[in-house]
């Protein structure tokens, strides 16, 4: 016996499309023309990662590596992991994804910081975002990819859109936790040094919940590599490419190689975000 049809699935489809093409035909050169700073920057900077020497990128690597840990020998680990990219012959496919990853993380850092700390200040926007959250994150990406390509057409705009939609929840999460768990006899004090709220958020509850906000970072970046063989679907380029055409192709050794090099490209976030945040951790404790 069938579930009984309350509402027409058919007409409730059909709303739907008629929304997201109201939207396309009335917006979406608007909205291109809004996104094409984004996509120059996003275009510079792949081609500073491209056009750069190889050594260059890999001292880069590593400085950034011992002046986030201070530990040599982590450092150097990921200077060699880097060389590993080249070694399997996905350099410029690598830098192009390193682009990618950049750009995504940096928008998500700068939406995703903002908005847990409104969301840790104001009770009835927390309650409205953790369902909205819960969406982003359980919702499988094919889904929003439709209305973003529409909107926007192929290539990289739709495929950072897409990545930050997908990663920035974490990050948007665990701001907001973090600067909840400060202690309010911290707080109480500070105000009764006279610090205003503005000085409270930016002197006692930000350095405080960095350590938090550091581990939603490494969420996010972590969550925006998961989506890049998906971006390629789209028309970003880089190692998510080479893995769609290794599926396309049946070539598995082309795919298991990128795929190597994206395991490559995470294990240097992860290691990088996570060493500032233990490093920020014990800096706290001390």
């Amino acid at each position: 016996m069938s579930f009984p049809q309350l509402i027409a699935p058919r007409e409730l489809r059909g709303s739907i499309d008629a929304f997201v093409d109201h939207l396309v035909t009335d917006y979406a050169d608007t909205l291109s023309e809004l996104s094409r700073p984004l996509l120059l920057a996003l275009n510079w900077l792949e081609g500073v990662l491209r056009q750069s020497p190889w050594w260059a990128i890999v001292l880069a690597v590593v400085g950034i590596a011992w002046l986030v840990s201070r530990r040599v020998g982590l450092a150097l680990g990921m200077g060699a992991l880097l060389c590993g990219i080249g070694l399997l012959g996905l350099w410029d496919a690598g830098m192009q994804t390193l682009s990618l990853m950049i750009m995504a993380t940096l928008l998500s850092v700068l939406i995703g910081i903002p908005m847990g700390i409104a969301m840790a200040r104001i009770d009835w926007l927390r309650a409205i975002m953790r369902p909205v959250l819960d969406v982003m994150q359980t919702m499988p990406s094919f889904v929003y990819l439709i209305p973003v390509v529409m909107l926007f057409g192929l290539g990289k705009i739709p495929a950072i859109i897409a990545t930050v939609i997908y990663a920035v929840p974490p990050l948007i999460r665990l701001t907001d936790l973090g600067i909840r768990l400060v202690d309010q006899e911290v707080l109480e004090a500070s105000r009764a040094f006279g610090a205003n709220p503005r000085q409270q958020l930016f002197g006692v509850q930000l350095p405080l919940a960095l350590p938090n906000i550091m581990a939603g970072i490494n969420q996010t970046t972590m969550m925006a590599l998961s989506m890049v063989v998906i971006a390629s679907m789209i028309g970003a380029r880089g190692l998510g490419y080479e893995v769609l055409l290794g599926i396309n192709r049946l070539e598995v050794g082309r795919g298991l190689l990128a795929g190597l090099a994206i395991v490559v490209l995470a294990v240097l976030f992860d290691r990088i975000t996570q060493s500032y945040g233990q490093r920020v951790r014990v800096g706290g404790q001390r």
